[in-house]
């Protein structure tokens, strides 16, 4: 995965809440087993109509909007377990989604994936949602390692939780093999003792 400390970033609203798994990747493109192209088809069925046409009136397909966080309404994430879903945000793009609430399933498989599940007050996300979609110019910090996130325009920010297992994940790059991969002159260490003990 790659490392994620601060990313200052344009992003693209989605005033949705309740956005389930199967509207993030539909059932019917599940059938891979490997990560890629499942971005092509994030919210397929909001992006294109029947015929297959773009649907212009929908903000992924809004070309005054682009970045790579996208302001979500409330309960993303919602639904199935499936861990596509992150792929597909990850595939698309984004590295941060946020949202008042995120179903904990999704979290879980956002942050395997190295997307940041940020979640922020009602209030802010309101403020985040209307600013974004009144200027698509707005630009929004994310400081993983302070636990912030700002909208520069405004000078105003507030700050989010993560797991610090997760956070330290994030900031070095590391999938869980890669953590303990990391810890293995310790685990050595350890090993070493527990054979002179005996």
């Amino acid at each position: 995965m790659e490392k994620f400390i601060k990313i200052t970033s344009k992003a693209i609203p989605l005033a949705i809440e309740n956005v389930d798994t199967d509207q993030i990747i539909p059932a019917r493109f599940l059938k891979a087993t490997d990560k890629k192209g499942f971005g092509d088809n994030v919210f397929r069925d909001w992006r294109f109509d029947k015929n297959g046409e773009l649907n212009t009136e929908f903000s992924l397909n809004n070309t005054s909007y682009s970045g790579n966080i996208l302001i979500a309404g409330d309960n993303f994430g919602c639904g199935s377990s499936r861990e596509h879903a992150a792929w597909a945000l990850v595939g698309y793009g984004f590295k941060v989604i946020v949202s008042s609430f995120f179903a904990d399933i999704f979290k879980g498989n956002a942050l395997n994936n190295g997307l940041l599940p940020l979640q922020v007050s009602p209030t802010f996300l309101a403020v985040l949602m209307k600013s974004v979609q009144e200027n698509p110019a707005t630009e929004i910090e994310v400081d993983l390692e302070n636990q912030t996130i700002s909208l520069l325009e405004k000078s105003i920010s507030e700050s989010f939780e993560i797991d610090s297992y997760k956070k330290t994940c994030m900031i070095n790059g590391y999938d869980d093999i890669d953590y303990l991969l990391s810890k293995k002159e310790m685990i050595e260490a350890f090993e070493a003792q527990r054979i002179q003990l005996k």
